[in-house]
């Protein structure tokens, strides 16, 4: 359930890359609040800007213009430090390729972020279980990567993300690598989530179906906001296309 809280905002946000001695304007003055505890999908096409924001949201790449503040936190003020301290107790991270390492099972995967946040051994692992468990990997805390299917392995990066009680997670296409069964497994699980935990999370997305789940839904077109739609209005859209379908 969303609180009146705002867990992002941003300000007069602007990305600009040099394409052969050209700028490229990637995110032009966006403006963009996300209430605690909520599901937010990011959409537009291929360019659009969106993984862009996603980027900077996350604290993964530095915005040209404007500033992210995340609970408040100006984040454009945090030295290297300080924002690898933010990112690692604030947001999970869940990406289209999973990013699991090879060599390490599911457990040990999850329990990672535990590490580098200084965690114990032994309570990060009790954590690590727990997560897995509530995924639905219970039984498969010590297989690696390659014995895992393709949603097993998101499931895990899923778990992962959680390791540290984030308060947001940011999504860029979890399903992007999935069949569209799968797919469906992994919006419910990211949902259930939310609702459960009061998780903000925000995903950048292709895919339709995240109107099912989404509170609103942020469409980017060439680095612009060109609308935002809340619940009320997406239930209509999904209600009109499953008629078509039918």
């Amino acid at each position: 359930m969303a609180s009146n809280e705002y867990v992002v905002r941003t300000k007069d946000l602007s990305k600009e890359f040099m394409l052969g001695g050209v700028p490229l304007r990637a995110l032009d003055n966006v403006q963009l609040d996300i209430r605690r505890g909520e599901y937010v999908s990011i959409m537009g096409p291929s360019g659009s800007g969106k993984s862009t924001l996603f980027n900077m949201i996350g604290g993964l790449d530095k915005p040209t213009h404007g500033t992210v503040f995340i609970n408040d936190v100006d984040m454009a003020q945090l030295d290297a430090q300080e924002l690898a301290y933010l990112r690692c107790r604030t947001i999970g991270y869940i990406f289209q390729t999973f990013n699991l390492i090879p060599v390490m099972t599911a457990l040990e995967n999850v329990t990672l972020p535990t590490v580098f946040a200084g965690v114990p051994t032994d309570e990060g692992i009790e954590r690590g279980i727990e997560l897995l468990n509530i995924v639905g990997l219970g039984e498969r805390l010590h297989h690696k990567p390659s014995e895992l299917s393709g949603g097993q392995q998101q499931r895990v990066a899923i778990a992962r993300s959680l390791a540290n009680n984030p308060a947001i997670i940011l999504a860029d296409e979890p399903t992007g690598n999935l069949d569209l069964k799968t797919g469906k497994e992994i919006i419910t699980l990211l949902k259930k989530l939310n609702q459960e935990q009061g998780v903000t999370i925000i995903s950048a997305t292709h895919d339709l179906k995240m109107l099912d789940v989404s509170d609103r839904v942020v469409w980017i077109r060439d680095g612009r906001i060109e609308r935002i739609e809340e619940r009320a209005d997406l239930d209509i859209k999904v209600g009109e296309m499953e008629g078509v379908e039918s």
